[in-house]
């Protein structure tokens, strides 16, 4: 798993050069009417909690690191958002380290948010408390940071309402801030001065960035219901410290006094610690680390609360040899309390494990089993039909399966109100069962997602083509989709190659068809992969190119608009460009390294590359770039060019929104827009004939989404305050088919997608003044003798029935040619399917490609060239003779 940062909105003066003209203020309309929806995936990041109530039967809420809070819907079986009211100014508040749900007035739910404890979160963290089961929030700020997306962020929960008396909560703190209490339903806060360790745990005490340093501290709370009644404070807490020492404290004077409880074991961190009122047991589950990637080493233990004793009950102690895990994911069955179970924290290798006791942990079973390795017997199926994408594409060897049980499984949760139904997190999705308990009675029981609403995905690109699928996606942690159906689950992910995170898409504009992609992934476990990948179907399939060396993340990439050549700018390295699909790349030159890449929607010779301040424009298919005169742009940011409308080029960076009609030459900054994180396109408004333009943007003072039909010279607010979705708009796109419907990307909330609610628009166009044309006189050329043309072909990538190829057609004459005709004959079944740089024509074996209208002039000496993808079902033979033929 991941967590990505994106660029943050803040106000910065902006130079502004001569290059630059400044139109008149625009104007931010109250609204538009918009429904929102996320487009389908279901699930996409890990999900280190889930909390039943334990007085409510059905009420059962998750937390995500990146993608806030969710509410369980039993009617539909899905989960309900409810964080999406934060927004760019509270983009934080998306990371949930810990979640209460009261058991008293089980309409009061809790939450303690902040992502970062580090300098990337500029905020502090806060409390947020609902009367509603969080349906609305209040919200009390801390006074210091918490760390949803840190290091220890499984272990907990931290959290937690006094059975006895629900006024009462408390909530361990990290990083040296120790134990918190309120006594008025979480509304005001103080320290608990008493309590004497804060936990001194870290990862890597070391850690420069402020991550890895980062100290879990006070990581759970329990308390003891029989120790009060009703009404009265409860007077037995046990709470958990990130401290391989002194990992469990007790007070049993509420809270007056703390003191380490005795006997304890040590060497390793509590992540779990869960009381058996019934059988007086306090259970604990510890790891080595702290999570939620590692965990090497670790134990399960009893302690009998009327005696004191401690037992070890590891299902593999920690002396054994065969233990390579921590453990976490502690629950009991509150209906059986002697039943019990636990997770592996971690077991990547080939699965998690999980383990089952019956009798208080003196014995266990396992959720698998070696049989004769690489064998494995199970207790579970699994059914992945509604999200079989879960699979990752994978078809791996035994002993490992797909899809996987889990990973990183620090959330296990039978329900306390049905021994059958278990739910627990893993890194992509919640996992779930109804028939648990056919596992004591031998019988396998079935595991199926249990994700439906709950989308966690940080989007990274967006395209929506013209035709073919509406949208595809460029997605962290599980590489992307081709959506053929918004509301529906894709099949699957992006294969041939499969990337961990897709950081960019393009297609070509006048052959939609043709798309590509770059990413990333771990080259170590795959080095003969490439980051690049191309499609000529819309995305249904991909194959791979070559790439220069010293890749190791995707970068951006565009493809020319009639997709006969590619601009790649991985990060790190020098920017790049070929001609077909990626068979070579050559540098391309005057472009800086890791500038972000775009290609213009009309000429196919022209490209765009934004990097250090400056827009710099390529008029030879991405060979040379030059910066042009405008400066005064941001120095990061998108740019993103218009279709139909050659040179018309949008940045939108720190600083606003840019706008230029003549190749980025000169630029228009719009006036009232004064940040933007990025901007999009759409089908124009009834009556317009310029697209609907998109931006996420901070315009007249306020952050939102918007639209403009008349090319930003207006616009309107389209989302609200209630659907803000934090820090937004990393991908954004309109929909070039349907009018007023936008997709946006989330960094943890998935693809939004929005539609027009409000009644019609038109638009009445400005008028335009078609200008006078005098007509040309074409000069008599009287043709030059000694011209003549070579065509030399190069194999280029070849997979199962299909192949890839590239010819080069060079002028061997003293004088330049004007246009070329290249012939062969196949020497089998051959077929060309999709050709770039030269229009095709084949009556069976013979074939015959003309130039393109913008490489038919080939200076003495000079080369250009042209590809294809083609078919066959026999073998796939080079023909053996090319003519070449001026024309």
């Amino acid at each position: 798993m991941r967590r990505r940062l994106f660029v943050m909105l803040t106000t910065v003066a902006v130079l502004i050069a001569a290059a630059i003209v400044r139109m008149s203020p625009v104007s931010a309309v109250a609204s538009d009417p918009y429904a929102f929806k996320n487009v389908r995936i279901d699930g996409g990041g890990f999900v280190p909690g889930i909390v039943f109530n334990p007085s409510e039967r059905d009420l059962i809420y998750a937390r995500t690191d990146i993608g806030g809070a969710y509410r369980w819907n039993q009617s539909s079986k899905s989960w309900t958002p409810l964080l999406d009211w934060a927004g760019w100014d509270k983009w934080g508040y998306n990371g949930v380290i810990s979640l209460a749900t009261d058991p008293v007035q089980t309409d009061r739910v809790y939450a303690a948010v902040g992502m970062y404890t580090n300098s990337w979160d500029p905020n502090n963290g806060a409390v947020l408390r609902s009367t509603n089961k969080g349906d609305t929030w209040q919200v009390t700020p801390l006074p210091f940071k918490l760390g949803g997306n840190m290091p220890g962020r499984g272990m907990g929960e931290a959290l937690s309402v006094d059975p006895n008396d629900n006024r009462i909560l408390y909530l361990g703190a990290p990083n040296g801030n120790g134990l918190w209490r309120s006594t008025d339903y979480g509304a005001t806060w103080s320290k608990v001065t008493s309590f004497p360790n804060a936990g001194d745990y870290a990862q890597d005490p070391g850690d420069p960035n402020g991550y890895l340093s980062h100290r879990p501290g006070v990581v759970w709370v329990t308390y003891d219901k029989r120790s009060s009644t009703a009404g009265s404070a409860t007077r037995t807490i046990y709470v958990g410290v990130a401290d391989k020492d002194n990992t469990v404290y007790r007070t049993t004077d509420g809270g007056a006094t703390w003191s380490r409880l005795a006997g304890q074991p040590t060497g390793y961190i509590a992540h779990k610690g869960v009381l058996d009122t019934v059988g007086g047991y306090l259970y604990l589950a510890t790891s080595d680390t702290g999570g939620p990637y590692d965990g090497a080493k670790g134990d399960v233990w009893r302690y009998a609360t009327a005696t004191g004793t401690w037992t070890q009950i590891s299902p593999v102690p920690s002396s054994s040899a065969d233990d390579y895990f921590g453990y976490s994911g502690l629950t009991v069955d509150r209906r059986n309390p002697g039943t019990i179970m636990v997770a592996t924290q971690i077991s990547w290798w080939p699965d998690v494990i999980f383990f089952r006791s019956t009798d208080s942990g003196a014995t266990w079973t396992r959720v698998w089993d070696w049989t004769s390795y690489p064998s494995r017997s199970f207790r579970y199926t699994m059914n992945i039909s509604e999200n079989p994408w879960l699979t990752f594409g994978a078809d791996p060897q035994p002993p490992e399966v797909a899809p996987k049980l889990g990973w990183m499984t620090e959330s296990l949760e039978i329900d306390p109100f049905d021994s059958d139904r278990m739910m627990y997190g893993t890194g992509a999705t919640v996992y779930g069962t109804e028939n648990l308990t056919r596992w004591d009675a031998g019988a396998q029981f079935t595991i199926r997602p249990m994700a439906k609403g709950l989308e966690e995905t940080a989007v990274l690109d967006l395209i929506s083509p013209p035709s073919g699928a509406p949208l595809v996606s460029g997605l962290g942690d599980i590489g992307g989709f081709r959506h053929t159906n918004l509301d529906a689950v894709p099949p699957m992910m992006f294969t041939s190659p499969v990337f961990t995170s897709t950081t960019s898409l393009d297609y070509a504009e006048k052959a939609p068809s043709i798309m590509v992609r770059a990413g990333n992934f771990t080259d170590a476990d795959r080095p003969n992969d490439s980051h690049v990948a191309f499609s000529t179907d819309g995305g249904a399939t991909w194959f791979q190119g070559t790439e220069p060396g010293g890749v190791n993340e995707g970068g951006t990439v565009a493809a020319a608009a009639d997709g006969s050549r590619f601009v790649w700018a991985p990060k790190g390295v020098a920017p790049v460009y070929s001609v077909g699909y990626g068979n070579s790349w050559q540098q391309a030159s005057g472009l800086p390294t890791e500038a972000v890449v775009e290609s213009d929607r009309v000429n196919p010779r022209t490209f765009y590359g934004l990097g250090g301040g400056r827009l710099h424009l390529s008029t030879d298919g991405g060979a040379t770039f030059t910066p042009t005169a405008a400066t005064g742009l941001p120095a990061s940011g998108k740019v993103k060019a218009v279709a139909g409308v050659e040179g018309d080029v949008w940045v939108a960076g720190e600083g606003g929104i840019w706008h230029s009609t003549d190749s980025g030459a000169s630029f228009t900054k719009l006036s009232g827009v004064t940040n933007a994180v990025n901007v999009g396109f759409g089908k124009a408004a009834p009556g317009a004939t310029y697209p609907a333009v998109y931006a996420v943007a901070t315009i007249d003072g306020v952050t939102g989404l918007y639209r403009s039909d008349t090319g930003g010279s207006a616009w309107v607010r389209i989302n609200d305050d209630q659907h803000q979705w934090g820090n937004m708009g990393e991908a954004l796109t309109g929909d070039p088919r349907v009018y007023g419907r936008v997709y946006l990307g989330t960094n943890g909330r998935g693809i939004i997608y929005g539609d027009r609610t409000g009644p019609p628009v038109t638009v009445t166009p400005t008028p335009t003044v078609t200008p006078t044309i005098t007509p040309t006189v074409t000069p008599t050329v009287t043709p030059t003798t000694g011209s003549g043309c070579t065509a030399t072909y190069q194999p280029g990538n070849s997979w199962p029935g299909g192949f890839q190829a590239n010819v080069t057609v060079g002028n061997t004459g003293a004088a330049p040619i004007t246009g070329w005709r290249v012939t062969w004959t196949w020497p089998g079944d051959q077929k060309i399917t999709n050709l770039w740089g030269g229009t095709p024509a084949q009556t069976g074996t013979g074939v015959t490609v003309t130039n393109a209208g913008y490489n038919g002039d080939v200076a003495a000496g000079a080369t250009t060239s042209f590809g294809f993808n083609g078919s066959h079902t026999g073998t796939d033979t080079p023909p053996t003779t090319l003519t070449c033929t001026p024309t």
